[in-house]
């Protein structure tokens, strides 16, 4: 146990203090698929004091491929994502406190979670989030690393708040693509360098070395050898609405919030109540059971009705899979949910 960390305290730019220093440190990571598996991999392994995982979904087939904390037994029992993914993070480390939460980053209850944190990592798959998070982070005054990769395509970029420009000055600049794994792909060596430079930038906050921490918007392709890097320092916008003079952080508003979400990576589509919903999941079974087959856990709720596998989270959250038509998953939400 003396010896753990021994290398990288051997790294000049940690060494015995930064080790201490990251020791104290508290990181949420936004999405524990791919890019949070290995970041929260690397940084239970680099000795970081406490780690936050928030994660609305479950481990299914199509994620071992490339999330490498999740095992075929966690795919065939639907285990919550941040549940398995604390199983194996604690047999890793057991001197890292690991907190985990099966949520929505849209809910109020995520926002009361950034007391005391002092970096955030990006391992969503979709902007609406990214920009809520982004507005956050801004509100609260928290550093976060935005990463995304589809294909074999990544980038990544690191956010301070009043310093750099933030993901809202940049929207006009480096637009969307539009490719999602869905359509194109993905392979799992992407996912490994951009979770390497987001965990790189991580470990250079927490011990303090903002000097060496990448200024530029970073993309590569790992598949055609291709490497940029865009200088976006003097993109900073001061009529920017999330990082400006006068900040509104408009994507807080919860009209601004998507309440139906395409899933990346599959064909279903997630809908969420107005409000949370504590479901009584052994009833729900019952009143289900004469749709089709049902399986559940402590969790969730997966019934296999018709040509749709429906899956209910005990806060409400419904996960319907089958369907890619906006109406049809919500008229097969109202015949069985109400």
């Amino acid at each position: 146990m003396e010896n753990r960390y021994s290398r990288q305290q051997l790294f000049r730019s940690i060494g015995q203090q930064g080790q201490q220093q990251l020791q104290e440190k508290h990181v949420l990571i936004v999405g524990v698929g791919a890019l949070g598996s290995a970041s929260a991999e690397a940084l239970v392994r680099a000795g970081v004091g406490k780690l936050t995982l928030v994660d609305r979904d479950y481990v299914e087939w199509s994620n071992l491929q490339r999330q490498q904390l999740y095992t075929e037994q966690d795919a065939k029992m639907q285990v919550p994502k941040v549940i398995a993914a604390k199983e194996r993070l604690q047999c890793i480390n057991t001197e890292v406190e690991i907190d985990v939460h099966i949520l929505d980053a849209y809910t109020e209850q995520f926002a009361s979670l950034l007391v005391g944190i002092d970096v955030i990592i990006d391992a969503t798959d979709n902007f609406d989030i990214r920009f809520f998070i982004n507005d956050l982070a801004q509100q609260h005054r928290i550093p976060w690393i935005y990463g995304s990769c589809v294909g074999s395509y990544g980038s990544t970029y690191t956010i301070l708040p009043g310093t750099t420009p933030c993901l809202q000055c940049l929207l006009t600049a480096i637009p969307n693509s539009g490719m999602t794994c869905d359509t194109v792909g993905i392979i799992s060596p992407v996912v490994q360098v951009v979770a390497a430079y987001q965990v790189a930038e991580v470990l250079k906050l927490l011990v303090g070395d903002q000097a060496a921490l990448r200024k530029s918007y970073l993309t590569f392709d790992v598949w055609q050898n291709q490497h940029y890097e865009i200088n976006v320092e003097k993109m900073r916008n001061p009529q920017c609405p999330s990082c400006g003079t006068s900040p509104t952080y408009p994507y807080l508003a919860y009209e601004n919030q998507t309440k139906l979400d395409v899933l990346c990576g599959r064909d279903a589509i997630q809908l969420r109540p107005a409000q949370p919903i504590d479901y009584d999941l052994e009833q729900l079974a019952q009143q289900l059971r004469p749709y089709g087959d049902i399986q559940h856990n402590p969790y969730l709720l997966s019934c296999q009705a018709m040509d749709y596998r429906i899956v209910i989270f005990r806060d409400g959250r419904v996960v319907i899979h089958g369907v890619q038509d906006v109406q049809q998953a919500k008229t097969i939400y109202y015949r069985l949910l109400g």
